[in-house]
C-alpha cells in the first residue's frame, strides 16, 4: 500500500491490568517480541514499549531497556491504570525517563474509568463507550489532566502523541484556552493551555478519515505537529492510503506529515540509518 515503515505496539492494555510482578514479566515478554521483529526487519518496523504501570519505577527502567536494547522510539500507555491517570505523581518517574531518553509517550484509548462507564455509558456501551465517542473523550481528558497537573513544567522536554486527529482537542482547544487560561495561571502553570498543547502534543491521523476534521487539525496544530498513521489492524491500510492520496496538500507539507515529522520526533529513517 506504499507504507514503508510501521511502529508496532500491543494495543489492548495488556500489562496495565496486572499486579506488580505479573505486569513486569508480561511487559518484558511482549516488548521482546516486538524487539525481535525490529531486529529481523530494521528498515520495516520500529516499536512503542508496553510498560508495567503497576510498578512505575520498573516501568521507567523497562522503557530505557526497550529504547537502548531494542531501539524502540517511545512508549504507549492505554488510558487509566486501575483507575489512576498519569497526573498521579507516582507515575512521574516514567515522564522523567522518557524526557531523559528523548522519546514520546503515545496516549492510546482504552475503556473509560468504571465510574464513568456506569455514569455516562450504562446501557449504551456498544455504541458510545468505545471508538464512537468514549475513547476520544477519555483520552483527551487524560492528556488535559497531565497538562493541568504541572507535569509539563516539571518535564519541559516531554512530548505526547494522541491518535485520531487528537481525540477532538484541535477542534476544542481555543475554547478550552479561553475558559481555563486564568485558572491555569492561578494554579501556577508557566504557560497557557494552548501553548502546552502546541509545544507538547503531536497528533496522528490514525483512523479519522474525514477531510474537514483533517483541515481543522491542520489549521489548529500546524503541519509540524501532525503524524501520518493508519491504526492497522483496526483500520484498513488501503482505506487510509486512499484518504491520504486524495487530500490536498503542498509537496512540502505532504512530506512533513507523511514522514518528516516522524523522522524528527521518533528518530526514524526510511533508509534504516
Amino acid at each position: 500500500n506504499g507504507i514503508y515503515m510501521q511502529v508496532l505496539s500491543f494495543n489492548v492494555p495488556v500489562a496495565h491490568g496486572f499486579t506488580h510482578e505479573e505486569a513486569i514479566t508480561m511487559a518484558r515478554s511482549l516488548n521482546d517480541r516486538i524487539g525481535a521483529a525490529i531486529k529481523a526487519h530494521p528498515t520495516r518496523f520500529s516499536g512503542f514499549a508496553t510498560l508495567p504501570m503497576a510498578a512505575p519505577a520498573a516501568a521507567a527502567a523497562e522503557l530505557e531497556r526497550c529504547v537502548k536494547d531494542h531501539l524502540f522510539v517511545g512508549a504507549m500507555i492505554h488510558g487509566h491504570s486501575n483507575g489512576r491517570f498519569l497526573d498521579d505523581k507516582s507515575f512521574w518517574p516514567i515522564f522523567a525517563r522518557a524526557a531523559q531518553l528523548g522519546v514520546p509517550i503515545f496516549l492510546h484509548p482504552a475503556l473509560p474509568n468504571p465510574d464513568v462507564m456506569k455514569g455516562y455509558f450504562q446501557g449504551f456501551e456498544d455504541v458510545l463507550a468505545r471508538p464512537g465517542w468514549g475513547f476520544a473523550v477519555d483520552t483527551s481528558i487524560h492528556f488535559l489532566r497531565v497538562l493541568f497537573s504541572g507535569a509539563l513544567d516539571a518535564f519541559p522536554k516531554l512530548q505526547f502523541i494522541m491518535g485520531h486527529l487528537g481525540e477532538g482537542l484541535p477542534f476544542a482547544m481555543h475554547r478550552l484556552n479561553d475558559h481555563t487560561h486564568l485558572v491555569a495561571k492561578r494554579r501556577g502553570l508557566q504557560k497557557t493551555p494552548l501553548e502546552y498543547i502546541r509545544d507538547h502534543l503531536y497528533v496522528a491521523t490514525s483512523g479519522n478519515w474525514y477531510e474537514p476534521a483533517f483541515v481543522c487539525t491542520l489549521l489548529a496544530m500546524g503541519t509540524d505537529r501532525i503524524l501520518w498513521a493508519i491504526d492497522w489492524p483496526y483500520e484498513a491500510n488501503h482505506i487510509g492510503m486512499a484518504f491520504w492520496n486524495k487530500i490536498s496538500l503542498s509537496d512540502s507539507n505532504r512530506e512533513k506529515i507523511a514522514h518528516g515529522n516522524a523522522e524528527k520526533l521518533l528518530r526514524l529513517s526510511l533508509n534504516g540509518e
